[in-house]
């Protein structure tokens, strides 16, 4: 059986006795046609079920109203929240957006960027697999590209993410000051930049309490048969702290089964917040990060980038929050709230950030 054809503006035109041009301007909204025109334009278009070719429109207007993310794992809640935030702004700015996945797959990631230049995007939101990200953006890709959340190695790039260091350093110092004599930081790989940056940060900001990094991979099941061989080798550590959602999550399900109790057994605390984690009995102590106000900024970013706006490179990072719940006070009676970073407030800026 054939396919059947779909319908065209000039179809529509010819069912409604008009011009193309006039159907053109029906559909664009111009206030010039007569309202018998723009009826019987309008009834057309219902019966013919026509929808506007947008990509036809476009090239006739040479304007690219279409933008493109791609984020490492659309599974991960802080992404979808963050692609979700985009959306929305898209909608108000009158772009479509088209979003990827790189699966946390580097070479992935390049043949998606490769496949979403052919789309001829005005700009690109990004956020990298990794630091490596310059080496993998294809040659000839002249459109503005933002990248989020994770720290490119090369300079040259718009960036918005956050406070990595500081808050993993205020988690680990409020450890320390419950008197905690070790701590094992776990987390997915020091070669991702926010990881990194993180681990940095608590060893900047202990100043009695041992730590020890142990780095599990995404996804990896010997890296978490590494976790559970070393939350059941005695003695353990006094406190864990997990610098990403995802190794919380298999952290926190792992010391169940071995039948850990927290902070009983161990003190827990995690760099992600996740609604689980405000929940559970008791809740975990953990940095909240501002995704959306990350979305917000990067999109902003970008819209100015991609309507003209030069310059040199931006780089902002954004303040988290660092919420202390029952998870890690030694002291039951002592009350749960947010932990001030130590007075320091951190600015917006178009340079690399420093404290005010």
């Amino acid at each position: 059986m054939s396919r059947q054809q779909s319908p065209s503006i000039k179809m529509v035109a010819d069912r409604a006795g008009v011009s193309v041009a006039t159907v053109s301007n029906v559909l664009n909204g111009k206030p010039t046609v007569s309202p018998d025109f723009a009826r019987r334009v309008n009834d057309a278009v219902r019966e013919l079920g026509y929808v506007v070719d947008l990509s036809a429109s476009r090239l006739r207007s040479r304007k690219a109203q279409l933008a493109g993310v791609v984020v490492p794992d659309l599974t991960n809640p802080m992404f979808a929240s963050f692609v979700s935030t985009l959306e929305h702004l898209a909608r108000l700015a009158d772009y479509d957006l088209v979003v990827v996945s790189a699966r946390n797959n580097a070479e992935e990631e390049a043949d998606r960027l490769r496949k979403i230049r052919a789309w001829r995007p005005a700009g690109l939101i990004v956020i990298p697999c990794d630091g490596a990200f310059a080496e993998r953006l294809p040659d000839g890709f002249f459109a503005p590209v933002v990248l989020a959340d994770r720290i490119p190695d090369a300079a040259g790039f718009d960036l918005i993410a956050v406070d990595n260091g500081p808050s993993a350093g205020a988690v680990a110092a409020h450890l320390d000051q419950q008197g905690y004599e070790d701590c094992l930081v776990v987390g997915t790989s020091l070669s991702i930049s926010n990881i990194r940056e993180r681990w940095e940060g608590v060893c900047a900001s202990v100043k009695r309490m041992r730590v020890e990094m142990l780095e599990i991979g995404i996804d990896d099941a010997h890296g978490a048969q590494l976790l559970e061989e070393r939350l059941r080798h005695r003695p353990l550590p006094g406190a864990l702290f997990s610098l990403d959602q995802g190794t919380t999550l298999l952290t926190y399900c792992t010391m169940a089964e071995i039948g850990l109790s927290v902070p009983g057994d161990i003190a827990f605390a995690s760099f992600d917040e996740m609604e689980w984690m405000r929940l559970v009995t008791p809740g975990i102590t953990t940095v909240r990060q501002p995704v959306e106000e990350m979305a917000e900024q990067a999109w902003a970013l970008l819209l100015r980038r991609m309507t003209g706006s030069a310059g040199k490179p931006v780089t902002r990072r954004l303040r988290c929050a660092v919420e202390i719940r029952g998870s890690t006070p030694r002291n039951p009676l002592e009350e749960a709230g947010k932990l001030k970073l130590g007075g320091r407030k951190w600015k917006l800026q178009d340079e690399p950030y420093s404290p005010e």
